[in-house]
């Protein structure tokens, strides 16, 4: 069938494979000389695609057990995220790291090495896996952790699947009260007041920032920042205080077509950018979880939105000593150019774990362009900014980036390889990704 990620570009037509359990995925896996396991298809480019063999485990979706003490969850790889939040969250549990979407399966998570808005305080995904059972290239099953198998254990964490087969893991949940956000809003004049704003929140588990990515002069890098905390029963409104646990499940709306080309455009932008910054109020308030970490799952397709060519997401971090400089250039690049980028977000991230694991200590900004000349044209400019800044690009957003610019991104690309060869001799592990990186 053809496949694409969620950007839906580039295109593939891919063989779909689906065991139906370990022995069916041993069989497949030992007759097929190239293959890639893919989740629920949310990475954004080329990484969860193999024209030769691309292997579904959304049929591996059981819980194997919870431990109510410890938080300890085992699950195998292809649950849901919305499966773990909609069991636990009502008995007061928490997944510990969460990306901005919850429509992604375990085995995802781990093999991209998810980061959240609460990364500068709780690191990555990969931080709170206890220990992972992987299926290598031979069929031989390992169990993974920092007690063994360590090497393999670090790589398989942001390895993008190219160690194996992850089966299941044991995640490290997290207690909470209730399942709500007390969010405080604060709005930005310009990059310098949005940058000391994100210090100021160091001591706030959650923080993200919206920010306009066409504002020029003195009104550049202006942001919402959006920090929360998970809110007390104490902190709720008076009617929510009985069930602190229970949420009404969201309708979400759908885009029922492609969007024409010209309707994300420099003015249409623009304009959705003014108002929004516009009717940011600053303040406290209250909200449900799916509110504060998906807003996006509240439009079923919304991928449409850049029409049917697809669209692009540009994914960097940059050191902290060299974001501010950084910063500046990229968004006065973006905003010159006028490419309309309808979602931008700031981070702020903390100390990343090494291999192929994208985070590292600075400020990560995601952008969205329509997959245009234009925006590869801008795009080649900005790597040149990112390289020079000695940052990098997240591999599961990429679908474009060359083998030179990860090179020089990833400090330990070689170990990684090393160690992956040892697994898979063979190079079975491949993804239309890893084969245009050289990985």
């Amino acid at each position: 069938m053809m496949l694409s990620g969620w950007g839906r570009f580039p295109h593939a037509d891919c063989r779909m494979v689906a065991p139906r359990d370990e022995a069916g995925l041993r069989a497949a896996l030992l007759c097929e000389p190239s293959v890639i396991v893919r989740g629920n298809g949310r990475s954004y480019g080329d990484s969860a695609m193999n024209p030769k063999a691309t292997f579904s485990l959304r049929q591996a979706d059981r819980f194997k057990s919870f431990d109510p003490v410890t938080g300890l969850l085992d699950a195998e790889a292809g649950v849901l995220l919305p499966d773990i939040i909609e069991t636990f969250l009502p008995r007061g549990w928490f997944i510990p790291v969460t990306p901005g979407t919850k429509f992604v399966t375990l085995g995802g998570m781990i093999a991209a090495d998810v980061h959240g808005k609460n990364h500068h305080g709780a690191g990555s995904f990969g931080d709170h896996i206890q220990s992972l059972e992987l299926m290598l290239a031979d069929g031989q099953v390992l169990y993974c952790s920092n007690d063994e198998n360590r090497e393999l254990f670090d790589a398989t964490r942001g390895g993008m699947g190219l160690t194996g087969v992850i089966r299941s893991a044991v995640i490290r949940m997290h207690k909470v009260e209730s399942a709500y956000i007390r969010q405080e809003t604060i709005r930005t004049r310009d990059l310098a007041e949005t940058m000391e704003a994100f210090e100021q929140s160091r001591g706030w588990t959650y923080a993200v920032a919206w920010i306009d990515s066409l504002a020029r002069g003195r009104k550049l890098g202006r942001c919402v920042l959006y920090r929360g905390e998970h809110a007390r029963t104490d902190e709720l409104p008076t009617l929510k205080r009985s069930r602190p646990l229970a949420v009404a499940p969201r309708r979400a709306k759908t885009v029922p077509f492609d969007f024409p080309r010209l309707t994300l455009n420099r003015w249409t932008v623009w304009g959705f950018n003014a108002l929004y910054y516009a009717v940011a109020r600053p303040g406290t308030t209250i909200i449900d979880y799916d509110t504060y970490f998906y807003p996006l799952d509240a439009i079923a397709d919304w991928n449409r939105i850049y029409g049917r060519a697809g669209f692009l997401q540009y994914q960097f971090v940059l050191p902290t000593a060299a974001s501010a400089q950084g910063l500046t250039e990229i968004m006065t690049r973006v905003a010159r150019a006028g490419t309309a980028s309808f979602l931008s977000v700031l981070k702020l991230l903390g100390r990343g774990r090494g291999m192929l694991s994208f985070p590292m200590e600075g400020y990560t900004l995601a952008l969205d362009f329509p997959a245009t000349p234009e925006t590869f044209m801008l795009l080649t400019e900005l790597d040149a900014v990112v390289e020079a800044h000695g940052g990098r690009i997240y591999l599961a957003k990429d679908a474009r980036m060359g083998a030179a610019m990860l090179q020089q991104g990833y400090g330990e690309l070689e170990a990684f390889k090393a160690l992956r060869h040892s697994a898979d001799p063979a190079g079975k592990f491949k993804s239309l990704q890893s084969e245009r990186l050289g990985l």
